[in-house]
């Protein structure tokens, strides 16, 4: 069905299935009809790639993928929407539905399974109260992916993208910049979903690095620091580890210092090798 952005369409489908939305999956259904085309075609489907699709709605974005990709695999938890699905992507062979939440999937071994032989690209409109768990889940895991572009909270789209030493930049900027290349590729207002949210949204775009940077040598450890160095963004990152990781504040001190940075400094002034550097010395005084 090529009018499913169509809000009489929407209704006409909901209707007939008996569907109704989910506040607690935070389900808002795209009525832009330029969106999803724009998503699909930034968002590398296309022939030789396999889409990994997190949450359909009512098949919008997924109607967009199935015409260009090879294959789409999607993931949808709402067991309600599968009898809607079947109905509005029912011309495509090269779509298969997973019910099931991503969080529980095996991704690896559904990547493995579903796109042999193919590229694979992750496409995806995420509820707002899952997108950073969702995207770190997908970069943590190290899956054999090549880009992730989903559709965020304009406000977090900010800070996702936001470049290292910069006031936006946060503990999950550390980890999206340590494994990707971030930007934001577009604007959406929120008059383009049904119902509408109370903010505006934007589409953001991670290119997989193929190698992480340099000198980390207990990944684990490292981002525990980024954690508790924003964890309190207002004291230094002396004071905020130091709170944070209930590490000794002169051993913190120490590491600052070995690692050539100012006493004060602020962990939003930190480059990514910086931060590494601080990381690698606190490691070895505790």
């Amino acid at each position: 069905m090529d009018d499913l952005w169509n809000i009489g369409t929407i209704k006409e489908v909901m209707q007939r299935h008996g569907f109704t939305f989910s506040k607690a999956l935070g389900q808002n259904f795209l009525v832009n009809p330029s969106v999803c085309p724009r998503i699909a075609e930034l968002g590398n489907a296309k022939k030789g790639f396999g889409v990994l699709e997190i949450g359909t709605g009512i098949g919008v974005l997924t109607n967009e993928l199935a015409k260009r990709a090879d294959k789409v695999v999607a993931v949808e938890i709402d067991q309600r929407l599968i009898p809607v699905l079947n109905e509005t992507l029912a011309e495509y062979d090269n779509v298969k539905i997973v019910n099931d939440d991503v969080m529980k999937v095996d991704l690896a071994k559904l990547v493995e399974t579903e796109f042999a032989g193919l590229d694979v690209a992750v496409c995806a409109n995420l509820p707002y109260y899952i997108t950073s768990p969702v995207i770190m889940t997908l970069l943590e895991q190290r899956l054999p992916i090549k880009t992730i572009t989903v559709m965020v909270q304009k406000e977090a789209g900010t800070r996702l993208c936001a470049k290292m030493g910069t006031r936006e930049m946060g503990a999950v900027t550390v980890a999206i910049n340590y494994f990707a290349q971030a930007k934001v590729l577009f604007n959406v207002s929120r008059g383009s979903f049904m119902p509408p949210p109370n903010v505006d949204s934007c589409v953001v775009q991670f290119t997989l690095r193929d190698s992480t940077p340099q000198g980390v040598t207990d990944e684990k450890f490292f981002f525990r620091v980024a954690r508790g160095a924003f964890s309190q963004r207002r004291k230094t990152l002396c004071n905020s580890v130091s709170s944070a990781l209930g590490i000794d504040k002169a051993d913190v001190a120490c590491a600052i210092e070995a690692a050539g940075l100012e006493a004060n400094v602020r962990a939003e002034k930190l480059s990514m090798q910086q931060l590494i550097d601080f990381a690698e010395k606190l490691r070895k005084v505790i």
